[in-house]
């Protein structure tokens, strides 16, 4: 369960009666389970929020839903994002590592490159916590990240909107959407942004990039069709490129490169003229057919393209001409096959199928060998979940599922190590394939309207891989078990609403990137087996015109010791992508890694913060002929956290940070009128690490900006 205010997945009815001073909080209907139900009656750990509840915690991309949403980690990995639930996700850039959270949108499982874009015309965001083992389309150790994008509304009004903001470091922002209906049973809806920003850096360096700058083109255009009450078609197309001008980044303190490290963190000095464009495109149709007896057949089926194309500063100075080039493309294919029971039974179920392809290729220059990468893989899932209401109140749960992963190279890639002027090309192709048996039991009790107990079991899992053509150098998958208790409460006529957590995970072979001495490239290892536990809690309420809503977690990991991998960030430079010394073979044809070989006695797991909150006030004041000023002021804090197995204060912790926001937003009719400021205080804060570069990103400084909308 979680700090959650509530979870829209498809649907937000809002309720507004007055009842003397007290205003009624949102209900919000979900399909977190493939039909429809009150947030506050389905017994899942989430955080949820509509579009208006998005904007005012100041959340426009995925990064930032982890100050409004605790237990949620989300770190700059540059090409990918290290997305970790309650301590469980991704702590590797690797790419034959799998996300342990998946991230959707419109149900379309979400490759980790290309996922910083900027959110525009959303019905809803929803976090959900734990494993997911029946429903969610990829598998997943950590948990889901759902993202909704609002829908034509068939047999509606012609509508839309239209934002124009502008704000610090010149920035300019449009944002609209408009929806048409174009016959009875046909209606369309198109919507788009746009973000052009100066970089928050001052690159002092000869090559005087833009490095850290923004220009973002996103465009999407849905069609809905509904000929019969039993027929429901859409089919989107959505498009977006962004370019940054290459990734702004400073040497971590106490590696390789931090001689060359400037005093000011939003002072870089690079000599290289640095690059990163990314672009996607996907093509999404959602069909469901519901017979007369209430049983309807959904499918869902996706194809996306995604394009990334950087250029570095491998060392981030102007002392060390070391520059490297990354070119990736992944295409996927996925298809989602579900059978679902009508609502109203005793006895419900749900039966599906899953379906996911991904083709990887990466192309990587770096300061000595070229890497050429192709990864072929294959995620496939037979599942079903049934509930039977034992009495009126007491409801039993139970899902499963059967997954299977291949991965190999890609036919055709010839992915390889070269030149390597010391010896001979390494081949880096392989071939994986894993399956397990998933599932969830669940217990629940609602003893009366209002409250909701329940007691759920369940089981995660995520796939392994290879790092090379040797079997005995494959990595085995990921899995977890996770006991929760929890109790969702709605008070006070449905003026406050509470919900509470209680977890533990037992969580199996880690996987993290370190050196794989066989072939001497960064490979994935499972380094250890971690306990998680912790409590997480929410409440939420509104009085008249003041709301309050605020979110608490707090999490307590213990990681095994490990032992024998690399200490990568004291390792000479003659050690780059060169095979151990065996067989009586000598440098310079490999090298020898016995004395950076290193063990730890433990700590707490990677990417889990032990403490995160978030608080968030408001009030509505009523001004002349209906117009109203709605003040607001959130605050999200998440702890220190570590990033790497060695432990290093100095080099793997990222330091803890509570950012704050406001927002004013003055409503009349049509328009409505917005003063925003984040990262109040200005807080100067580490994001994220790259470790194979040994860099490290900020987050961003203080920005104050106004929006303009007009709505039809």
């Amino acid at each position: 369960m979680s700090v959650a205010v509530g979870l829209a997945a498809s649907a937000a009815q809002v309720s507004v009666a007055q009842e003397g001073h007290v205003l009624q909080l949102e209900e919000i209907v979900v399909t977190a389970e493939r039909r429809s139900a009150n947030v506050q009656d389905i017994p899942i750990a989430m955080t949820a929020m509509t579009s208006d509840q998005l904007e005012k915690k100041a959340v426009t991309r995925l990064d930032d839903l982890q100050y409004a949403a605790p237990s949620l980690s989300v770190t700059d990995a540059a090409i990918t994002q290290s997305v970790n639930i309650r301590g469980i996700g991704l702590a590797s850039g690797d790419p034959n590592a799998s996300n342990g959270v998946g991230t959707y949108i419109d149900g379309l499982f979400q490759p980790p490159i290309v996922g910083t874009m900027s959110f525009y015309d959303l019905n809803d965001v929803q976090v959900l916590r734990g494993p997911q083992g029946t429903f969610s389309g990829a598998n997943s150790t950590g948990g889901a990240i759902m993202i909704n994008s609002k829908l034509p509304e068939v047999g509606g009004e012609f509508n839309g909107y239209l934002r124009v903001g502008a704000g610090s470091y010149s920035a300019i922002n449009t944002e609209g959407a408009i929806g048409i209906p174009v016959t009875e049973t046909v209606a369309v809806r198109a919507a788009f942004k746009t973000s052009e920003r100066d970089s928050y850096y001052d690159d002092i360096g000869p090559a005087n990039t833009d490095a850290g700058s923004l220009d973002e083109t996103r465009f999407r255009l849905g069609v809905a069709w509904q000929p019969t009450d039993n027929i429901d078609l859409y089919v989107k197309y959505e498009t977006s490129d962004k370019d940054t001008g290459g990734y702004p980044n400073r040497p971590i303190e106490g590696s390789d490169f931090a001689f060359g490290r400037t005093d000011d963190i939003w002072d870089i000095s690079y000599n290289t003229d640095t690059k990163h464009k990314e672009s996607d495109d996907t093509y999404l149709i959602d069909t469901q057919y519901t017979f007369d007896n209430g049983v309807g057949i959904k499918l869902l089926a996706g194809h996306q393209e995604k394009e990334i194309d950087v250029v570095w500063d491998y060392d981030a100075t102007s002392i060390l001409s070391l520059e490297e080039t990354q070119f990736i493309e992944e295409d996927q294919d996925s298809y989602e096959l579900n059978i679902i029971s009508p609502d109203d039974a005793r006895l419900q179920w749900v039966l599906g199928y899953y379906f996911q392809k991904n083709d990887v290729s990466v192309d990587i220059q770096t300061p000595g060998p070229r890497i050429l990468l192709g990864i072929e893989k294959e995620t496939k899932g037979l599942f079903g979940q049934v509930g039977y209401d034992l009495t009126k109140d007491l409801q039993v749960e139970f899902g499963v599922r059967q997954a299977w992963y291949d991965a190999a190279g890609l036919e055709g890639s010839g992915g390889y190590f070269g030149p390597v002027s010391a010896g001979p090309a390494f081949p880096i192709s392989g071939d994986y394939d894993d399956d397990d048996l998933l599932g969830k039991l669940s217990v629940n009790w609602a003893y009366d309207n209002d409250n909701l107990i329940y007691a759920s079991l369940a089981k995660g899992y995520k796939p392994g891989g290879y790092n090379n053509t040797h079997a005995e150098d494959n990595f085995n998958k990921e899995s977890v078990w996770a006991y929760e208790l929890g109790w969702k409460s709605t008070m006070l006529d449905g003026a406050v609403r509470t919900a509470v957590a209680l977890f533990y995970n037992d969580y199996e072979d880690f996987q993290f990137d370190s050196i794989d001495i066989t072939s001497g490239s960064s490979g994935v290892l499972n380094v250890g087996k971690a306990t998680i536990q912790g409590v997480e809690f929410s409440i939420d309420g509104q009085f008249g015109g003041l709301r309050m809503d605020a979110g608490f977690s707090y999490i307590d990991s213990e990681l095994n010791p490990v032992s024998s991998i690399v200490d990568e960030r004291s390792l000479p430079g003659g050690a780059s992508n060169l095979p151990q010394c065996v067989g009586g073979a000598t440098p310079p044809a490999c090298f020898d890694y016995t004395p950076y070989l290193v063990s730890t006695s433990g700590g707490d797991n990677l990417y889990s913060p032990g403490l995160s909150y978030t608080l968030g006030v408001e009030y509505e004041f009523t001004l002349f002929n209906g117009a109203t000023l709605i003040p607001r002021l959130n605050y999200g804090w998440v702890d220190e956290q570590w990033v790497n197995l060695l432990y290093d204060k100095e080099t793997d912790l990222l330091e803890s940070r509570g950012l704050l926001s406001a927002l004013v937003t003055f409503e009349t009719n049509n328009w409505i009128i917005q003063a925003y400021g984040r990262n109040l205080t200005n807080k100067e804060y580490v994001s994220g690490q790259y470790n194979s570069l040994n860099a490290e990103y900020f987050g961003a400084p203080r920005v104050v900006g106004m929006n303009v909308s007009y709505s039809f």
